[in-house]
Order: C-alpha cells, then sequence, then structure tokens
C-alpha cells in the first residue's frame, strides 16, 4: 500500500516482517540495547526549560 504526500508517492505501508525480510534485520529493540559497546556511548541530551506565560485573550 502507497500513502502519498499531496498526489506522490511518499511512504509504503507492510508488515514487519516483510520489513525485516527487506532489510535483513532480526534483532529487536532490546538486543539492540544490549549490544557491546553501548556503554561507551556518551549521551547528554540538553534540559529543556519551558515556561509558561499567562494567555492574552483580549
Amino acid at each position: 500500500m502507497f500513502i502519498t504526500d499531496r498526489g506522490r508517492p511518499a511512504h509504503v505501508l507492510m508488515s514487519f516482517e516483510d520489513y525485516q525480510r527487506l532489510t535483513k534485520q532480526r534483532r529487536n529493540i532490546a538486543d539492540a540495547l544490549a549490544m557491546p559497546g553501548i556503554a561507551d556511548i556518551e549521551f547528554e541530551p540538553p534540559r529543556v526549560t519551558i515556561e509558561t506565560r499567562p494567555a492574552d485573550f483580549s
């Protein structure tokens, strides 16, 4: 099944099994997170501060 964006093919909907077969990926997310060396990857996302302000309904 094709999904279009403004009439042009943009995405393809397929079963997960078909996706795995096409990409030859057989591991799940738990396997990917447990792969050797993952602990050596540094990832420190910046903290985000979201300030609120009153709504102006005038």
